[in-house]
């Protein structure tokens, strides 16, 4: 069972940036690609980005492309998101989560495992 905690969410004007970690104990943390997604209010949960086991490849959501830049640390377990240029429409709740063995980088939200409680990105105007 793999346990994730997200922080660094938060309150900030529109342009601005904020760093996500993510924070995975109890499995081989080294082992699986991660993701983040986000949820925004009366939305569907969609997928922002998604990193491969040993951190050499990544995959985006066009929305955020050129903005968000995903990376891990597997030395200490943790997963980041970095974010750019944040819009009003990035105010969301952030998820990150481990993915299923063997699938490989995906998009696709049944596709992983473990989820984390999310942390909230307001971006103000």
């Amino acid at each position: 069972q793999a346990q994730l905690v997200e922080s660094g969410g938060g309150l900030v004007r529109a342009g601005g940036s904020l760093r996500l970690s993510c924070a995975a104990s109890g499995r081989t943390f080294n082992l699986y690609d991660m993701g983040w997604f986000r949820r925004a209010p009366g939305k569907e949960r969609e997928f922002v980005a998604a990193i491969s086991w040993g951190g050499s490849s990544t995959y985006y959501a066009g929305s955020v492309k050129g903005r968000f830049t995903i990376s891990r640390n597997n030395a200490n377990n943790t997963v980041y998101l970095q974010m750019n240029s944040l819009k009003p429409e990035d105010t969301a709740v952030y998820y990150c989560a481990a993915g299923r063995p063997g699938v490989g980088i995906t998009k696709i939200d049944r596709e992983f495992d473990y989820w984390g409680q999310g942390t909230q990105v307001t971006v103000s105007t």
